[in-house]
C-alpha cells in the first residue's frame, strides 16, 4: 500500500488577514474601516476603527457629533486600539466627511455593512 501524505490545510481567513497585515503595514496609513452594528430593535451604532494612534480622536468626535446630530464616545480596544462609536447608521456621512476633510483617502478606507 502508498502511503498517505498529509497535506497541509488552507485556512483562507487566516491568509487574508495576513495579507491585509502585510497591506496596511507597507502602506504609510492603516486601512480605516467604519462598521454599523445592529442593536436591538431598529438601534444601531457605528464604529471607526483604523486611525492612527497619534490622531485626534476627541476634535474628530467633536465635528462628527455636531455634524450629523449624533451621540458618539471613545472606546478604547485591546486589539484595534481607539474605536470611535456613533450612534446611528452613519456610514455614509462619516465616509464623506472624512473623505472632505483629507482625513483619509479613498484606498485607505473600507466601508462595512449589512
Amino acid at each position: 500500500m502508498s502511503e498517505i501524505q498529509n497535506f497541509q490545510t488552507f485556512d483562507p481567513f487566516k491568509d487574508s488577514s495576513e495579507q491585509h497585515m502585510v497591506q496596511a503595514t507597507t502602506d504609510e496609513q492603516p486601512i480605516v474601516h467604519i462598521r454599523v452594528q445592529k442593536r436591538n430593535g431598529k438601534k444601531c451604532i457605528t464604529t471607526i476603527e483604523g486611525l492612527p494612534k497619534n490622531f485626534k480622536f476627541k476634535k474628530l468626535l467633536s465635528s462628527v457629533k455636531h455634524k450629523f446630530c449624533c451621540n458618539g464616545t471613545i472606546v478604547e480596544d485591546e486589539k484595534v486600539g481607539k474605536v470611535l462609536q456613533l450612534s446611528g447608521d452613519q456610514r455614509n456621512n462619516v465616509t464623506e466627511f472624512m473623505l472632505e476633510e483629507g482625513i483619509v483617502t479613498k484606498e485607505t478606507l473600507k466601508v462595512h455593512g449589512f
